[in-house]
């Protein structure tokens, strides 16, 4: 099965756990691999007035809309945007005049969404259908590129990073939450903690996804930890998934950890990333 089937199927099970029965969404519905990841990410009054299941659909592991200024009247653009809570959450924030939209491939998914945004009432939204590795947006459109722990799951993140430069005006802001690896890590015990870490998740060493922003053509890259990953957090499912955990634990402790991934589309446009024709 290839990673874009396998992202559908899981995130497309997740929203109808939510649809279905209410309850805490997570990649693998039979599995708790999530928990230590996704939660406690948003705060009361920022959940506050969103409908019940855009909270329990989140499967993020950081909160990008805390982190980066929103203006009112900006445009904003949430790669990967599942339940809607980022979107939702933005809208607030940049106002009627302003716009949040959500792109998302899982049909379940935008099911869900636009159900949350019917119930929160919110007219400043629009979700779309489509792929982040081709936005269906036109260039220089939108001021800010916000996305939850989504990139890591890209088969092809350099066009994802590309496909943002692209649709950013010039000026426009990179904030996205994501996964990231912190140095060398052996190859089994990658696949080990990265089918616990976002459950599917493919991360990009940290100084790898910066070279990519800067080969993209982005400026003013930084690399924030939000959230560092025990082995402890992974045990339970590590041991159920049979990996010997204290053999690995010297060789993950520190190493794998959600972080807040800032960059910026120079004022000047298109200078080395081929955005413009």
């Amino acid at each position: 099965m290839d990673t874009k089937t396998a992202v559908q199927q899981k995130y497309g099970a997740a929203a109808r756990q939510v649809r279905d029965s209410g309850s805490v969404a997570c990649c693998d519905p039979g599995l708790s691999c999530c928990d230590p990841i996704t939660t406690n990410l948003y705060d009361e009054a920022q959940k506050s007035g969103l409908p019940v299941s855009a909270v329990l659909a989140s499967l993020g592991c950081g909160n990008p809309t805390a982190l980066i200024e929103l203006k009112p009247g900006e445009t904003v653009l949430d790669l990967g945007s599942g339940g809607g809570i980022d979107v939702l959450l933005s809208a607030r924030r940049v106002g009627p005049a302003g716009k949040a939209y959500g792109l998302d491939m899982t049909d379940d998914m935008l099911a869900l969404a636009r159900a949350n945004q019917r119930e929160a009432g919110v007219e400043n939204v629009e979700f779309l259908k489509g792929e982040i590795e081709s936005i269906p947006l036109p260039d220089a459109s939108v001021d800010v590129v916000i996305s939850n722990c989504v990139i890591n799951l890209s088969a092809d993140k350099g066009r994802v990073l590309r496909e943002a430069f692209r649709v950013l005006k010039p000026g426009g802001r990179f904030a996205v939450s994501d996964v990231v690896v912190r140095g060398e890590v052996d190859d089994e015990v990658r696949q080990s903690m990265l089918l616990w870490v976002g459950c599917i998740a493919g991360a990009l060493e940290q100084r790898e996804y910066g070279a990519k922003l800067a080969q993209a053509g982005f400026s003013n890259i930084s690399i924030e930890p939000t959230r560092v990953y025990s082995i402890e957090d992974a045990r339970h499912f590590l041991v159920e998934a049979g990996i010997d955990v204290d053999r690995i634990a010297p060789l993950v402790e520190g190493k794998f950890m959600s972080a807040f991934i800032r960059a910026t589309k120079p004022a000047g446009g298109c200078c080395t990333g081929g955005c413009c024709s």
